[in-house]
């Protein structure tokens, strides 16, 4: 890693603080702060300068949302996602940076496609109405219920499988769990509750792979002790605002950060 200018250490600063915002508000906002860690650093080391970070943003996700996550969903997902994380090592073991960021926007890219065509079809198969936006049991509100419209176990193995692989691989993993939960009926503080447990869960567990990768080091944590400190006032904006933020804002929102994200990876 080579030394970070004033410049820089700023934008990783600002980018540190979304991460807070994301994780307790708009998700999906999360791919801008990836995308900006692979445009200031190399795009393999940044995926272990960040990950101390986004456990952080884990930490406060929980406390704030613990009681609202839907543990079945979580339970389903796991398996699928161990699978995606043991394929995202394996990739990291010959992948350079330009094969980091053209695989995952790509695959951003292509869930956000499939996501709203699933919503599409969805919502002409409901018909007009509140109906077509809650799919299954979607209308479960803030409760964290799931929808099960169409996202069954096939549904839950595949995005379980690309989520591991694709939050390994460069901590890409909340816009292709963010796109499952909505597309699963997902309201606001379900959808934050079981993200949250979620990502803190996987987060956690990928810290002994990125070590034996060589991804996180002496280094890399120094730079994490001068951002952990920007995480905190990021996660205490979101929370204000997340109340705030209408519905369907939010989904669009969540999809928008999603297509933005990928599209910086690809071009960057």
């Amino acid at each position: 890693m080579d030394t970070i200018s004033l410049w820089q250490l700023a934008v990783l600063a600002a980018a540190s603080t979304l991460v807070g915002f994301s994780k307790t508000a708009v998700s999906g906002a999360n791919t801008i702060s990836l995308a900006v860690f692979a445009a200031v650093l190399p795009a393999r080391e940044s995926t272990g300068v960040l990950l101390p970070i986004l456990i952080a943003g884990d930490l406060l996700a929980v406390r704030v949302y613990r009681r609202h996550a839907h543990w079945p969903t979580l339970l389903r997902l796991f398996p699928a996602v161990a699978v995606g994380v043991a394929a995202g090592t394996l990739f990291m073991l010959w992948a350079d940076d330009a094969a980091v960021r053209v695989s995952i926007g790509a695959i951003l890219l292509f869930m956000t496609g499939v996501t709203l065509w699933r919503r599409r079809i969805a919502e002409q198969e409901a018909g007009e109405g509140e109906q077509g936006m809650k799919t299954g049991a979607g209308a479960a509100a803030d409760s964290g219920g799931e929808g099960g419209g169409g996202t069954g176990r096939t549904a839950a193995r595949g995005y379980g499988v690309l989520g591991g692989f694709t939050t390994m691989v460069a901590n890409a993993g909340g816009p292709v769990m963010s796109l499952y939960l909505l597309s699963a009926g997902f309201r606001k503080l379900g959808f934050l509750g079981t993200s949250a447990w979620f990502f803190l869960i996987v987060n956690v567990s990928k810290v002994p792979f990125s070590v034996g990768l060589g991804l996180i080091d002496a280094r890399s944590l120094l730079l994490d002790a001068c951002l952990l400190l920007f995480v905190l006032p990021g996660a205490y904006l979101g929370r204000v605002c997340v109340d705030r933020i209408n519905q369907k804002v939010f989904d669009r929102i969540v999809i928008g950060a999603t297509v933005a994200g990928g599209l910086q990876l690809l071009l960057i």
